[in-house]
């Protein structure tokens, strides 16, 4: 079984992208929670909101470190995971699943083209430890 799930896609600064449909739900990955540590606070934008692709769109903190959080895609911020404001420990225990950020409503699909598979994130990552 790989490592990160087959049916998401990734990105270099270690988000990972679901696409659903014209959107996109957007999380970290395991190995980003690894580094990361407890996860204390996810500063999300407002619904409504444009990001860029590639561009910051948020802040999660931890009992290590700050770190930005990066948009895989360009769009409109249609929903946040309200829940990671009074359990941002969400991220921690289930960074694929109840731990999501973001919701986006993707603006260009070929942006999608770059991101990586899981494949090619696990190998990535493997070359950064």
């Amino acid at each position: 079984m790989a490592k990160y799930p087959t049916d998401l896609r990734y990105t270099k600064d270690h988000e990972w992208a679901r696409i659903e449909g014209d959107l996109v739900r957007v999380g970290v990955t395991a190995y980003a929670v690894e580094q990361l540590g407890d996860v204390t606070l996810v500063d999300l934008p407002a619904i409504g909101g444009e990001v860029e692709a590639h561009a910051k769109f948020g802040d999660i903190e931890s009992v290590k470190t700050v770190s930005e959080l990066f948009a895989p895609i360009g769009g409109e911020v249609v929903e946040i995971n309200a829940a990671l404001e009074d359990s941002p420990e969400l991220v921690n225990e289930s960074p694929y699943d109840k731990g999501w950020m973001v919701v986006i409503r993707v603006s260009d699909p070929t942006e999608l083209e770059a991101l990586l598979d899981a494949a090619a994130y696990e190998d990535y990552v493997g070359g950064l430890d």
